[in-house]
């Protein structure tokens, strides 16, 4: 399902492709968040343009809304919402433990207080995994227990041997012959312990899954904590199987992730700072609401060829946000989106010609940090 093509001399970095059922993902690759089944304010036809091989939904809210009954009748989510390449979606334990109004967690599952309308419910591993097949999902995620920084110690140890006994119960559900052929991730826990995701890797490459997603980072923690927990887990798996680095999406953040051998990320990052009026350029981010952009006739960012950056300008974009038009939300968030892609194929090109090290350091001097 995966195919390592060439690894950086210099570092950990990897390109890759990813085989699925409806198509190939070249990676590294960031897959926009959907999580609702829309990239918010973002068209299918216009990721295509951007070159997005795969995006993400979450199956917690799908399931809440509008139902997996009605995405099936619609032939599943591919065609519900007229995505035709990959998806992967999240299992939503993440939304579980952080949205539900009221949650229990036990060995057999989760009851949780849907934050919509206040239902109770109450899903198994193996629910999880069939609401994900029932979408038509190329790769599920299974039900798995993520905890906040900081965490005890005592309790990211439950937290990660229930996240396993969760994932085998998830890879015996898992079979062709039940629920058709996708692909399943196990996801590592054990919060910032070394030895509790040493334990989880190892427990999780023992029951053996189609690739392997590194969770619970970026929930509070420092940088240095997060990157540390990425590079030893990122050691511990195969190197002929896809690493999906969950919910980290900040440029600098990839850079550094796809240094430690990372292949996949995802976060709402580009469209949410879109719609709050915040570009991405290749000079760090520009909050193009602010006043200094008021008589700034240039694109957002000279280099970008997105269609915001090519007919539009800075001067144009603050005025739309300044008197709330929502097509200056639809520009900003368009561009974000192409930037991370963008970003992401100069990324490959990069280790390709064995130049990554070199490329991280001049992306990461021209882009400011703030």
């Amino acid at each position: 399902m995966f195919k390592l093509i060439h690894q950086e001399k210099n570092s950990s970095a990897r390109l890759g492709q990813l085989a699925t059922a409806h198509g190939a993902v070249d990676t590294p690759c960031f897959m926009p968040v959907g999580t609702q089944g829309t990239v918010k304010a973002v068209s299918p036809a216009e990721l295509e343009e951007a070159n997005a091989e795969i995006i993400l939904s979450n199956a917690y809210h799908l399931f809440l809304r509008p139902g997996i009954e009605v995405i099936k009748k619609a032939g599943g989510l591919h065609s519900f919402i007229s995505w035709p390449k990959a998806i992967l979606t999240d299992s939503g334990g993440y939304q579980i433990f952080s949205l539900a109004l009221l949650r229990k967690i036990n060995d057999r599952g989760v009851e949780f207080q849907s934050h919509i309308d206040g239902m109770k419910h109450f899903l198994t591993p193996e629910e999880v995994v069939g609401i994900q097949a029932d979408l038509g999902s190329d790769i599920i995620m299974p039900l798995d227990e993520c905890v906040h920084y900081p965490a005890s110690y005592d309790h990211a140890q439950v937290a990660m041997k229930r996240t396993v006994d969760w994932a085998r119960r998830s890879k015996e559900y898992h079979r062709p012959s039940a629920i058709g052929r996708r692909l399943l991730f196990g996801i590592v826990q054990g919060a910032t312990y070394e030895d509790l995701r040493r334990e989880c890797s190892e427990r999780l490459l023992d029951i053996g899954f189609d690739g392997y997603a590194i969770g619970g980072v970026s929930v509070g923690e420092p940088r240095t904590l997060i990157y540390n927990t990425v590079g030893v887990v990122s050691a511990l798996l195969p190197v002929n199987q896809p690493r999906y680095l969950m919910g980290v999406g900040l440029p600098e953040d990839i850079i550094e992730a796809v240094g430690l051998g990372i292949d996949m990320f995802d976060c709402v990052v580009p469209t949410r700072y879109g719609r709050n009026g915040t570009a991405f350029t290749s000079s760090g981010k520009m909050t193009i609401r602010n006043a200094p952009y008021t008589q700034d006739f240039g694109p957002l960012d000279a280099g970008c060829s997105c269609y915001a950056c090519r007919n539009f300008s800075r001067a144009y974009l603050r005025h739309l946000f300044n008197t709330q038009e929502i097509l200056g939300l639809r520009l900003v968030s368009l561009h974000n989106i192409h930037f991370y892609l963008e970003l992401m194929r100069k990324i490959r090109q990069a280790i390709r010609e064995d130049r990554f090290s070199e490329f991280k350091k001049e992306f990461l001097s021209k882009y400011i940090r703030c």
